[in-house]
């Protein structure tokens, strides 16, 4: 069996083929990498109109249990998070950890009445199944949403485009989610997204899906966008890529994502890798994950070396691009600690040469979140 042949894929396929897509194998998928328009021209509309994403290769689980709170005291044994404090639609960032405090996968957490929804990556989805289901009590149940695309429309217009739909979305805010009827169709939407912009992420049936993608791309100023963009996208805003900035070897405290951590679960513990987390806290961490701006035109790319002044091995970039918002390139990657302050001077090891770097404040570009 050749490998397209074992790819899977979402229910828009054939709609990427018709809007004359590339695809391209990702995360076990067939999936659009970029349209007619180029990632470069999907990257600037979505930063000033509206792109809708196909993200329906990612995992979408139902997690129920007698009570939503013993639901949420379920997944807290997985996850360092803060999920019981969570009111009716109210959204929140997290991860499942390993004993050693690694990153399994990173996730978005929503209470929908007395249920927990959870969006994770597509290549951990069977992995994160697997861990959350062989973990919870008897009386909590798993379920994933294998009937439910996912689609995500990014962008400054996006808020004006589903409110020309379903006018109850005006009212959300980031980090909010609640069931609408868009378009005649019945969703559940959260106010959120990857790209920096303000958005939403819309699970709606598969068997609803090509239309209701033809319906908001029949909307003013709404286009379709590939993962190429996508990933340019999230990269200048400072977001982690599963896999290449956060992995199992990685920590929450490494890679700068304490903050999704509540004071309350820091102190408590009760979840994997509890100690290893809470040293990294008291003691902090011999490497941080940092921005990097190089000088120059050349990029750096994910791997390369990064090193000191002397020439010595201090890191390595995770992510690296052009960043379309600011004309030049951008990375970002783990320095030692003490050459992780902003405005260090560090060399990336580019084909044998060592460019000149500085470590630089993420987002490269700015978070246009609807926060009110």
């Amino acid at each position: 069996m050749s490998e397209s042949q074992s790819l899977k894929r979402t229910p828009l396929y054939d709609l990427h083929l018709e809007l004359g897509a590339k695809m391209v194998p990702f995360a076990g998928y067939e999936m659009p990498v970029q349209y007619p328009m180029g990632i470069l021209g999907e990257h600037q509309h979505t930063r000033s109109g509206a792109g809708l994403f196909d993200v329906s290769h990612m995992g979408q689980f139902r997690i129920t249990a007698p009570s939503y709170d013993a639901a949420a005291a379920a997944v807290e044994k997985l996850c360092p998070n803060d999920f019981r404090s969570l009111q009716s639609g109210q959204q929140r960032y997290g991860f499942l950890t390993n004993a050693k405090g690694g990153i399994l996968d990173d996730l978005m957490v929503t209470r929908d009445g007395e249920v927990l929804r959870m969006v994770v990556n597509a290549a951990c989805k069977d992995a994160d199944y697997a861990q959350i289901a062989g973990n919870l009590p008897k009386d909590c149940r798993i379920d994933r949403l294998e009937d439910f695309a996912l689609l995500a429309l990014q962008g400054p217009q996006a808020g004006a485009v589903v409110a020309r739909l379903a006018p109850a979305s005006a009212k959300m805010t980031f980090m909010i989610g609640q069931a609408l009827e868009i378009a005649g169709v019945k969703c559940y939407a959260t106010r959120s997204g990857y790209t920096g912009e303000d958005g939403f992420e819309i699970s709606v049936p598969n068997s609803a899906a090509v239309e209701f993608a033809r319906r908001l791309l029949n909307e003013p100023g709404v286009k379709p966008i590939g993962l190429g963009a996508r990933d340019s996208l999230r990269l200048e805003a400072g977001l982690c890529l599963y896999g290449s900035d956060i992995t199992e070897k990685t920590t929450p405290v490494e890679a700068g994502l304490s903050w999704a951590i509540a004071e309350r679960r820091r102190k408590e513990g009760g979840f994997p890798g509890d100690a290893v987390l809470q040293k990294q806290w008291a003691e902090g961490v011999s490497r941080k994950r940092v921005g990097l701006l190089p000088e120059g035109k050349a990029p750096a790319r994910a791997h390369t070396e990064i090193a000191n002044d002397e020439g010595r091995d201090i890191g390595e970039v995770t992510s690296g691009g052009f960043g379309p918002s600011l004309g030049k390139p951008i990375a970002m990657g783990y320095v030692a600690t003490a050459s992780a302050a902003l405005g260090s001077a560090v060399n990336l090891m580019v084909r044998g040469k060592a460019l000149p770097a500085r470590v630089a404040k993420m987002p490269f570009a700015p978070h246009r979140y609807h926060r009110n």
